[in-house]
């Protein structure tokens, strides 16, 4: 195995740490996984995203296991799926996970996450009770959540006194996310980025964008991923190319200035791309 570059780990409030940029698999079909996780191990990435909802676990899975990365290198995040077709109770929770488990053939995992709060059902309060006893027995080194706002985090922590140490949500140059973000800090959570890279949409042709990777002889990817790196974000980028998979890890030999910073902040429109974690619920 050969790494491209060192990634650097983001300490977590529990006391475990997570790889500042790590491989994100959303969108990609089981049958393609095994290949694009091995490339990402092979080329260095250690942090390694999935889900629940993705139907790719077992791919993943398949190639951590052949990857010959030992474990205690990797850190693997999956997600409940907190779907709306019946009421979640705490021996759901655990069967679900138990499932994810198998399906990975891991005998645990680093990070696992409620994918959504679904704050019109208040599932979201049972569900992170069974967290902390995931976390308790060890099977879940740590425990976070996905798409939450202010709201469903300040419950959370005050039904159980256990903070998630992540809030993985939707940040990309063109919705910063600042107000939730400075949430994040005050609470001790650390912001993870899905779709960092504004999910292929247009963001990578702006202009301003486009002009920084031109001056710095870097790709526009590189760009974002770096301004996320440098206001302290995780991130999770998707790739199935090779080449792709590489260049987006190739953004630890540069610095952006305080004005090129400034400038990537000015593009933020509040331009949602994902569904709203106010009203959106999990079919």
């Amino acid at each position: 195995m050969t790494s491209v570059n060192p990634v650097p780990n983001v300490a977590l409030s529990d006391g475990n740490s997570i790889p500042q940029i790590g491989f994100g698999v959303w969108q990609v079909p089981d049958d393609e996984c095994f290949t694009a996780v091995t490339s990402a191990l092979t080329i260095g990435y250690r942090s390694i995203d999935t889900a629940a909802i993705y139907g790719n676990e077992v791919g993943t899975g398949r190639a951590i296991a052949a990857a010959g990365v030992p474990r205690d290198e990797l850190f693997v995040t999956t997600k409940l799926w907190n779907s709306a077709d019946r009421p979640w109770t705490r021996d759901r929770v655990l069967a679900e996970f138990d499932t994810s488990l198998d399906r990975l053939g891991l005998d645990y995992v680093d990070l696992y996450l409620i994918h959504w709060p679904r704050p019109m059902r208040e599932d979201y309060r049972t569900i992170w009770q069974a967290f902390t006893e995931l976390q308790a027995d060890g099977r879940a080194r740590s425990i976070g959540v996905s798409n939450f706002q202010p709201a469903q985090l300040r419950t959370i922590i005050a039904d159980t006194g256990v903070a998630p140490v992540i809030n993985q949500i939707e940040v990309h140059p063109d919705f910063a996310q600042a107000e939730l973000r400075a949430v994040h800090k005050e609470l001790g959570i650390v912001t993870e980025a899905w779709s960092p890279l504004g999910q292929g949409r247009g963001l990578l042709d702006d202009p301003t964008l486009t002009r920084i990777a031109l001056e710095r002889d870097r790709t526009a990817a590189q760009v974002v991923l770096r301004w996320h790196l440098q206001i302290g974000n995780v991130a999770i980028p998707k790739s199935v190319t090779p080449h792709r998979i590489r260049q987006n890890l190739e953004i630890f030999d540069f610095e952006l200035d305080a004005a090129e910073i400034e400038a990537i902040e000015a593009l933020d429109a509040a331009n949602r791309l994902g569904g709203d974690p106010a009203t959106f619920d999990v079919g």
